[in-house]
């Protein structure tokens, strides 16, 4: 079996994680759930409440919160060592908000899916 490159990969992962940042420019939780297994998890504070749990709330949050027309992404690093992978992105003008997101991924067959996600948000 040959082992695939980590360019491919990186190029994978970065497809999987588009979603994501679809989803926060159209405000629809649904366009970024293909990013996500559907076991996902969110953790994170705004403010001094956490917020946590399933990812679900991210789709939630992210339906009420609307469209986010001038967000900006950037992948500060990037990290793949077989079917793991671990992703920072910062984000910038998310409807007002700035965050610094942490993904950690799982390579189910062919296909990235983010497993959990830890964010900070910027004040």
């Amino acid at each position: 079996m040959t082992e695939t490159s980590y360019v491919t990969e990186t190029d994978a992962v970065m497809k999987a994680l588009q979603a994501y940042m679809n989803g926060a420019r159209s405000g629809k939780g649904a366009d970024m759930k293909s990013t996500f297994h559907p076991d996902a998890t969110i953790f994170g504070y705004v403010g001094t409440d956490l917020f946590a749990g399933p990812i679900q709330n991210l789709y939630d949050w992210n339906d009420q919160n609307g469209p986010a027309k001038g967000v900006e992404f950037r992948i500060s690093s990037m990290d793949i060592t077989g079917s793991c992978a671990s992703v920072r992105i910062d984000v910038d003008d998310w409807t007002g908000h700035r965050f610094t997101d942490y993904f950690n991924l799982v390579k189910f067959g062919d296909q990235w899916k983010v497993v959990s996600k830890v964010f900070f948000l910027h004040h």
